[in-house]
């Protein structure tokens, strides 16, 4: 079977396979918002309601390194076409991975904002740590800091959901969830 991702540039695999053998697309392993479409609805409407009166671009980094963290292949794909898409640069993008010794790429409030992903993202690492949750209240008025950890906190199922079942990375168009 001929696996065929679109990419910004229109390239497909089935078109850099010609040259170049690249490994097989697996499977998804459950198509779960099928055979739970009530909780996949519920999930789209509170995404949405997170989402409101933040940023376009800051909630894509904030996405994207939540995604990083999990890795969420399928939430990566999603996210950086979006952010790129909402007119974020593809530098940035590349040193999220890297902000701590990148920092100078991104605003103090983005690198707050950042920063708090990562704390509420792995939490095996302890509670969030108050420096890091005051540090973000400096940045956020308080709605705005609830909407940012609903958001950070949507991603994060999200995540779950895409990891568990596997979804596949590569199909996704910018804006086609929106």
């Amino acid at each position: 079977m001929t696996n065929i991702h679109t990419t910004n540039s229109d390239t497909t695999t089935a078109d850099r396979t010609a040259t170049t053998p690249y490994a097989a697309e697996p499977p998804v392993r459950l198509e779960w918002a099928e055979h739970a479409p009530e909780v996949y609805k519920a999930m789209v409407r509170l995404d949405a309601a997170a989402r409101k009166g933040l940023d376009p671009r800051l909630l894509e980094l904030v996405k994207i390194r939540a995604s990083q963290l999990n890795h969420c292949a399928f939430c990566l794909d999603m996210h950086t076409k979006d952010a790129l898409a909402a007119g974020e640069s593809v530098e940035r993008i590349i040193q999220l991975g890297a902000w701590e010794e990148s920092r100078h790429f991104y605003t103090e409030r983005e690198l707050a904002a950042v920063e708090l992903t990562e704390a509420v993202t792995v939490l095996t690492d302890g509670f969030v740590p108050d420096e890091v949750y005051e540090r973000a209240a400096e940045h956020f008025g308080q709605a705005e800091l609830a909407q940012l950890i609903a958001a950070i906190t949507v991603i994060n199922a999200w995540n779950r959901f895409g990891v568990t079942c596997r979804k596949t990375p590569g199909h996704y168009r910018p804006g086609q969830h929106a």
